[in-house]
């Protein structure tokens, strides 16, 4: 279905949950401009809070997330008590200003706290910020899930889970230092659904050492026997020169290029056969998912979460490394959780890198935003169109992407080629495998 040109592919680019992407963020932006941020908020602007948990029970070898091991209570304990500071911070800023409509919990795993931290973290942000009856969603790792944190789910009204579960193979799970039996996941599905939870995504990757095409289609079977309502299928980004963990992977088993696209292109292939509703080529929904529906009304956004249908322009980030988006600014917390509470401990804001956004970036960054989430954007506003248009020629002749008058369109078999094709569009655009991961 898809042609292959590993040319195009060769070089790795950006994921564009932002623009520009953090990659490019400095040091030259700081607190003093998230307070300036924060004042930008409109009395009833919709808005949205990420918070970033940076603990795992156990630590994954492929994760390249800003976390670390939950072994010792006290270190847990004592981020707490900063998130919680930093929430009444952010908070005391806005005034009573905004409305938050949706929160996002990441990390890392939040539960690998204990539910009753949950409970108080609930707590603390109903007295800091107005919240407008938000969409409420959680990352979770089926391994040490339970009841306890199912009816802690419930009583707070959650009613969106991402499980991780990247491969049901146990060699693979063995590679990738993952171990999780069907078994558990099953049990996950079951506690959720009991707790009300009513949209559950699994997140399943591809590219991972001793995959191949038949293995990745067992996963599929069995998580399609579960009924997720939605599915993110992720190329696996071995960078073991960035992240340390990944050097625990066995660089020889990894699938090679054209095995990675055919896992992608036989996953596509078999959930839309399934009746998932595509979300650009990597991502699927059931029809009657809010996520399916926004694809189809032209509504789908993206941010630091992925695909959304998160209308708010908004985002605040909660804790280390958490990044926070609004229209002028992209602003990103200490990564580091020691400076991270030096920071809060001293009433400042945590932020420690990121970028002014020109009004020109945000011209790039709506077409990138189009491209990725409609295939297609008009581009006859868009600054150095001509650059642009050269970069993109080699698309255009690979009829991958065509124009129809100012409107750039990329076509079905040019799915796998979107962020590739969104990339010829950004200015800041280091071609240095270094950087990025692996395009498909």
């Amino acid at each position: 279905m898809w042609p292959y040109h590993p040319d195009l592919l060769a070089t790795p680019v950006p994921r564009y949950t932002s623009f520009p992407t953090a990659a490019e963020f400095d040091n030259a932006v700081g607190p003093p401009h998230m307070a300036q941020a924060l004042a930008t908020v409109g009395a009833d602007e919709a808005i949205s809070l990420y918070l970033h948990i940076p603990y795992c029970a156990e630590l994954c070898w492929y994760c390249g997330c800003n976390t670390g091991a939950a072994n010792r209570t006290q270190r847990v304990q004592a981020y707490l008590v900063r998130l919680i500071e930093e929430i009444e911070l952010v908070g005391k800023a806005l005034g009573g200003r905004g409305r938050v409509r949706r929160i996002a919990w990441g990390g890392g795993s939040p539960n690998a706290l204990d539910p009753q931290d949950f409970d108080t973290l609930m707590l603390r942000l109903s007295q800091a910020f107005r919240l407008d009856d938000p969409v409420m969603s959680v990352e979770i790792d089926p391994r040490g899930f339970d009841w306890r944190w199912a009816a802690a789910l419930g009583r707070n009204g959650v009613t969106r889970v991402s499980l991780g579960v990247q491969t049901f193979d146990p060699d693979i799970q063995a590679a990738i230092g993952r171990v999780q039996p069907l078994e558990m996941i099953a049990c996950t599905v079951a506690q959720l659904r009991a707790a009300g939870v009513n949209s559950i995504n699994f997140d399943l990757m591809y590219g991972l050492p001793f995959q191949t095409v038949v293995k990745l289609a067992a996963t599929i079977d069995t998580a399609l026997e579960l009924q997720p309502d939605r599915l993110a299928v992720f190329g696996y980004a071995h960078v073991p020169h960035l992240i340390a963990r990944q050097r625990q992977i066995d660089d020889s088993a990894l699938p090679d290029s054209l095995s990675r696209f055919a896992q992608a292109e036989f996953a596509y292939e078999r959930l839309t056969r399934d009746g998932y509703q595509p979300i650009g080529f990597d991502h699927f929904a059931l029809p009657g998912d809010a996520l399916a529906a926004a694809m189809v009304a032209g509504k789908l956004r993206r941010n630091f979460q992925g695909f959304t249908e998160d209308p708010a322009d908004i985002l605040i980030g909660l804790g280390a490394s958490a990044i926070s988006q609004f229209p002028g600014w992209l602003l990103q917390n200490e990564k580091n959780a020691g400076r991270y509470h030096l920071r809060i401990a001293n009433g400042q804001f945590a932020t420690e890198r990121g970028w002014v956004r020109s009004r020109r970036d945000q011209a790039i960054g709506t077409a990138i935003e189009q491209l990725l989430c409609q295939g297609s954007a008009d581009l006859s506003t868009l600054p150095d169109r001509s650059v642009a248009e050269h970069r993109l020629a080699c698309y255009i002749d690979a009829g991958l992407a065509e124009w129809r008058d100012h409107r750039l369109v990329i076509r079905t078999k040019g799915l796998p080629y979107a962020r590739t094709i969104a990339a010829a569009l950004d200015p800041y655009r280091h071609d240095s495998a270094t950087r990025f991961s692996s395009a498909i």
